[in-house]
């Protein structure tokens, strides 16, 4: 599959690290609009955040499909992905 072509170019489709604000722990996600996930995520929009927002973007990176972004969200949400995700955390 081709990234989508839109009037401004081509859509981007994300995965994130969210750490809250509130109890330190992070949540991982992916979509195609980072700015309005955000968003959601930090107006109680999410039903699985809701209760630890507010979130600081720690971490992301871009795929040109859905499908790519979407495997490597559920990686980073196994064992091996959570360690993953720690290792790339502490070198930044």
């Amino acid at each position: 599959m081709v990234a989508a072509a839109t009037g401004r170019g081509f859509i981007m489709y994300y995965v994130y690290v969210l750490r809250s604000l509130k109890n330190g722990r992070f949540y991982t996600g992916s979509t195609n609009n980072l700015e309005r996930r955000l968003n959601e995520h930090n107006t109680g929009q999410s039903k699985y955040t809701k209760l630890t927002a507010p979130f600081a973007l720690v971490y992301k990176e871009e795929y040109k499909t859905k499908e790519e972004a979407y495997k490597k969200e559920m990686y980073y949400k196994t064992g091996a992905g959570r360690e993953k995700i720690k290792d790339i955390l502490m070198r930044e």
